[in-house]
């Protein structure tokens, strides 16, 4: 994308005018949606409003405003970098959102976009006789800290750890935990998925790992590629991650205890490999491909 094409703005003095500059600009360059919005529309209209600090969800009443020569150069520049450095929205307002949740994040981390995020909202049921009696929880591969923190609201009665092997997307974790008032339910620990987590065991397991396979990682778009390699490749296949996952959550279960994994569009590929394990594929945004459930117990099989 030429950066000529944001010369030309002096023109630009509405509200109106700037989300129509920025869905134009937006479609020229063939942006990839995806990291909370999946048109030009939205994304501009959600840049514009967040710049200007104003409702994210209530443009309509903003639209003939006219806007300062420091307010037009602030959108200008948003946009600039949306466009010409293909960032993602969320790295450009250092926001993101899952539901009602509202999440800090930064290069450091893997945007949150989690299926995940809805089953917890609904506290896993008819998965768990009591959310309720949850009180030991884990969220592995936490990244930003999102579903732990979703976890805390889901599982009040839960003590909930949070791992990755990042520590950078560590401290973004810590940022979020700190923000929603949850140190003292959530514990934060740098480990190789189960390496450093000795003994310890849970009621719940949940996690989104990586699980992009090499081919895929070839072709992802520039925005993809502004997220941390580590927190997306697993191996030629994808599966590299939940290989060691399905392998070893069996023992940091508690008996009854259930592992809820996230893997990307891997379910025939992982299904071909684990045979005589009885997945579960959860319901979520309208596909069963992405979400499974297994109990300690239909682990034990491997």
């Amino acid at each position: 994308m030429n950066t000529n094409y944001f010369l030309d703005t002096d023109a630009l003095i509405t509200v109106r005018d700037w989300l129509r500059f920025g869905i134009s600009r937006m479609n020229q360059a063939n942006l990839h949606f995806g990291h909370g919005s999946t048109n030009a529309l939205d994304e501009a209209a959600y840049l514009i409003l967040h710049t200007l600090h104003l409702p994210i969800d209530n443009l309509d009443p903003f639209m003939d405003a006219c806007l300062t020569e420091v307010e037009r150069e602030d959108i200008r520049d948003v946009f600039d970098r949306r466009v010409n450095q293909r960032m993602p929205a969320a790295y450009i307002t250092h926001e993101a959102w899952l539901g009602d949740f509202s999440f800090y994040v930064d290069e450091r981390v893997i945007i949150p976009r989690s299926f995940i995020a809805q089953l917890l909202h609904d506290r896993l049921e008819p998965w768990l006789d009591d959310p309720e009696c949850v009180t030991s929880a884990l969220d592995l591969c936490t990244g930003s800290g999102c579903l732990a923190i979703l976890m805390a609201d889901a599982f009040p009665n839960a003590d909930i750890d949070a791992v990755d092997l990042s520590p950078e997307a560590l401290e973004v974790a810590e940022r979020n935990v700190e923000e929603y008032g949850l140190r003292e339910q959530i514990t934060l620990i740098q480990s190789d998925l189960f390496a450093e987590l000795a003994d310890a065991q849970y009621d719940v397991i949940v996690t989104n790992p990586p699980y992009v396979n090499a081919p895929s990682m070839a072709e992802l778009p520039p925005e993809y590629l502004a997220e941390p390699e580590l927190a997306l490749a697993s191996g030629e296949d994808g599966l590299d991650h939940i290989r060691t996952i399905l392998k070893q959550a069996v023992v940091h279960l508690y008996p009854k205890g259930i592992l809820i994994a996230e893997i990307g569009h891997n379910r025939d590929a992982l299904e071909a490999e684990f045979p005589h394990l009885p997945f579960t594929w959860l319901e979520t945004g309208g596909s069963d491909e992405f979400v499974f459930i297994l109990t300690k117990e239909q682990l034990n099989l491997l």
